[in-house]
C-alpha cells in the first residue's frame, strides 16, 4: 500500500519546513513519505537548525533546501502544510488545492539575531512537535516518543 505523501512549505527551506519534515519521519515515518519544500529556497539548512535537531536525536543529515518547483507535475501531495505566512500567500495554487491544506504559522529561527537563533531555534521545533503530536492523534496514530 502506497503511503500518503506530506508537503511541508515555508520561504527559505532552512528552518520550519525542514524541521517538520525531519520530525515527522521521526514520529511517524512509516505512515507518511514526507517531504519539505520553499518558495524562494536557502540553498542551504541553518546549522541551528541541525544542531537542535541533533539535540533531540532526530538526524535531517539526508535532507537539503530545495524548491516548490520540484514537484510540480512530479508529485501528488495527500497533505499539504505551509508553515510561514508568506509560502501560504506565494505557494503555487495546485499545492494548496491538492489534498487537505492546512497552514500552521511559525515564527522564523532565520530572522533571529545570531544570539537568539538557537533559542529561537529550540523554541520552534518543540512548536512544531506539539503541533505535528496532536495532528496525528487527530487522525488515530500514536506518535512515537524519540526523545532521550
Amino acid at each position: 500500500m502506497t503511503k500518503p505523501k506530506v508537503l511541508f512549505l515555508c520561504t527559505g527551506n532552512s528552518a520550519r519546513s525542514q524541521m517538520a519534515e525531519g520530525l515527522l519521519r521521526a514520529m511517524a515515518g512509516e505512515h507518511f513519505e514526507v517531504f519539505s519544500a520553499g518558495t524562494e529556497p536557502k540553498g542551504r539548512i541553518l546549522p541551528e537548525v541541525e544542531e537542535a535537531m541533533r539535540e533531540i536525536d532526530v538526524d535531517i543529515s539526508g535532507q537539503w533546501s530545495k524548491s516548490v518547483a520540484e514537484y510540480l507535475g512530479r508529485a501528488v501531495f495527500a497533505h499539504v502544510v505551509t508553515v510561514c505566512a508568506d509560502a501560504e500567500e506565494n505557494c503555487p495554487v495546485v499545492f494548496l488545492t491538492m489534498g487537505t491544506h492546512h497552514h500552521w504559522g511559525f515564527d522564523d529561527p532565520a530572522k533571529a539575531d545570531d544570539e537568539h537563533r538557537l533559542p529561537t531555534t529550540r523554541r520552534v521545533r518543540d512548536q512544531i512537535e506539539q503541533r505535528l503530536r496532536l495532528w496525528l492523534t487527530g487522525q488515530g496514530i500514536a506518535p512515537k516518543e524519540f526523545r532521550w
